[in-house]
């Protein structure tokens, strides 16, 4: 199955309402990470949603996609922060959090974020803003 194929099937069923949605899920990206050359991480980002049943397995489409270039896809992030933070507060946060867990890879989003435009660098401290706040409730 092609790429596009394969993402189209990832996003008709993330919600993954029944066993059906959810194998049909893990299948395609199963089937997407062994040949991950020329993806969309753009639509692949999209692909996440706060409303899945099933968050195990949408851990999978994060794994998949920290397992590709950094580069492309901290930039592919940015690209639709968006729209993510929209779609999907809650899996953006985790993404954040996990970026800002390693060093390197901090360095490079900050330093990409520097040439995108002044709404997606509100967006993302105001996610860094929530994650700190979050951490200060509970040290108290």
């Amino acid at each position: 199955m092609s790429n596009n194929n394969l993402i189209a099937t990832l996003k008709a069923n993330k919600l993954m309402r029944s066993k059906e949605e959810v194998l049909a899920f893990d299948n395609a990206l199963t089937e997407l990470a062994q040949n991950p050359q020329d993806v969309d991480l753009e639509e692949l980002h999209l692909i996440l949603d706060d409303n899945c049943s099933q968050q195990e397995v949408m851990w999978g489409l994060v794994h998949f996609l920290e397992s590709l270039d950094v580069k492309e896809q901290l930039q592919a992030l940015l690209n639709v922060i968006q729209k993510l933070v929209l779609s999907a507060p809650k899996w953006t946060e985790i993404i954040h959090y996990r970026i800002f867990n390693h060093e390197s890879t901090r360095f490079l989003y900050q330093d990409m974020l520097k040439s995108f435009d002044f709404k997606t660098q509100q967006i993302v401290t105001k996610i860094l803003e929530d994650i700190a706040r979050k951490h200060q409730l509970i040290a108290k």
